[in-house]
């Protein structure tokens, strides 16, 4: 990211830039010219606004409604990104957002938040003309959790044919708008069958050195070529073929920091990352927790708290962990519609209802698995504690209903078959 934003300076100043052209950096990372962009090619984003005051927000809120996700320009890691859901807490952000803006005068993108939606990356060559699609990344947690640190698989595991189809057809127009010369990262997100647009950079992205061992490619070094001059068609690059199925997941550093809260959001956290490698999904996401060092249990207790309109997936999710042999606790309200579908799980207390409640059982190590989504402040202030212990012991902690997911498929593969082990010299 630092060298787009010393560009505008060097150019100035008559320094020759190499690969992607400055006024086309400054269209991607500027976010009143993206939206122009996005809007002359006919590409859809969620509904959204740009603004340089608070009162312009405010009138941009009054029209797409909250939440929303605030996406500052100039920016690295998801800098100063957030999901707002009141006017207070949009107030609040909008004095602390612009100490973290690459640039103090450019605008900030304030951008209705598609729930649960599934998040995409891909990364992609092109020498101005004609463009390579590397990577298609589908990530498993939803959309507002950052790439970096959600888990994510290549190739996509359930991505319809059309969908993926949809994204190269709009990431070639992308490339082809912006001139890209060399590598670039591009983000959206899918819900039922629509893509949209997030955002773009014209640069290499952090997932650009998985993809490469996946595809067995080196990325930079085709990259570095385009940009000094060689022609996309020259590299002859095969057709992408991915061998097996690779899950990244992301390393957290949360447990070096005392209070720290482990919840995930549009800001980037994680400081590194493993790959989980097999023929299967479900066994190179297995792979990929071990890996993290929080390995998936194949017996013992599941808690389960969620909010309502994650229920009935996890009504699902439960019947198979019960059917798995595992036992399930859950909090009250989670307890009595499981139960209404004929799983069998006892209920416990949430920390605000006294003990003993869910802490107390983490610390009697009585629960091996944690599933606990959470809207609202309160909901997340309340389960604070929960989500500290269960890092503090180490134990797997979902925050959505697609990890908890792909946890469960994983659970019931390791328990068919161990996977395929890969020799390094295999991959070279």
């Amino acid at each position: 990211q630092t060298p787009l934003a010393r560009v505008p300076a060097l150019a100035a100043a008559g320094i020759p830039i190499l690969g992607t052209p400055p006024q086309a950096i400054d269209a991607a990372e500027d976010r009143a010219q993206f939206q122009s962009l996005l809007q002359k090619l006919g590409l859809k984003q969620p509904p959204n606004g740009t603004a340089r005051t608070l009162a312009e927000a405010r009138k941009i809120m009054a029209r797409i409604g909250y939440p929303a996700v605030l996406r500052p320009s100039y920016v690295l890691g998801g800098r100063a990104m957030e999901i707002v859901h009141t006017p207070a807490e949009l107030a609040r952000y909008w004095r602390a957002a612009r100490k973290a803006q690459g640039a103090q005068d450019a605008p900030i993108l304030l951008e209705h938040y598609v729930a649960q939606a599934v998040e995409v990356d891909v990364d992609m060559l092109s020498d101005g003309r004609s463009h390579y699609v590397a990577g298609i990344l589908q990530h498993i947690e939803e959309a507002g959790v950052h790439s970096g640190d959600s888990a994510c698989v290549l190739p996509p595991h359930d991505l319809s044919p059309a969908v993926q189809s949809a994204i190269r057809r709009q990431s070639h127009q992308l490339a082809e708008a912006l001139q890209v010369c060399g590598l670039m990262n591009i983000q959206y997100a899918v819900r039922d069958g629509e893509v949209y647009v997030l955002e773009v950079n014209p640069r290499a992205s952090r997932t650009v050195p998985f993809v490469g061992k996946v595809l067995g490619q080196a990325l930079p070094r085709l990259a570095a070529q385009l940009m000094l001059g060689t022609k996309l068609s020259s590299l002859r690059l095969p057709r992408p073929h991915y061998r097996g199925v690779a899950v990244k997941e992301a390393v957290l550093p949360f447990a070096r920091f005392a209070n720290m809260d482990t919840l995930l959001g549009p800001e980037m956290r994680s400081t590194g990352e493993v790959i989980g490698w097999d023929d299967d999904f479900a066994l190179a996401y297995a792979k990929s927790q071990q890996a993290s060092q929080t390995a998936l249990p194949q017996t013992g207790c599941v808690f389960i708290s969620v909010r309502d309109a994650d229920k009935p997936a996890m009504l699902k999710l439960a019947q198979l962990l019960e059917a798995h042999g595992f036992r399930l606790l859950a909090t009250r309200g989670t307890a009595a519609f499981l139960r209404a579908g004929g799983v069998a799980v006892r209920a416990i207390n949430k920390v605000r209802e006294g003990s003993p409640h869910i802490v107390d059982a983490l610390a009697q190590n009585r629960v091996q698995l944690l599933f606990n989504t959470t809207q609202g402040a309160r909901a997340i202030e309340d389960s604070k504690s929960i989500r500290r212990t269960a890092l503090m012991l180490r134990l797997p902690y979902c925050i959505t209903v697609a990890a908890a997911a792909a946890s469960c498929r994983a659970i019931v593969a390791a328990a068919q078959g161990a996977g395929r082990i890969r020799k390094l010299q295999d991959e070279a």
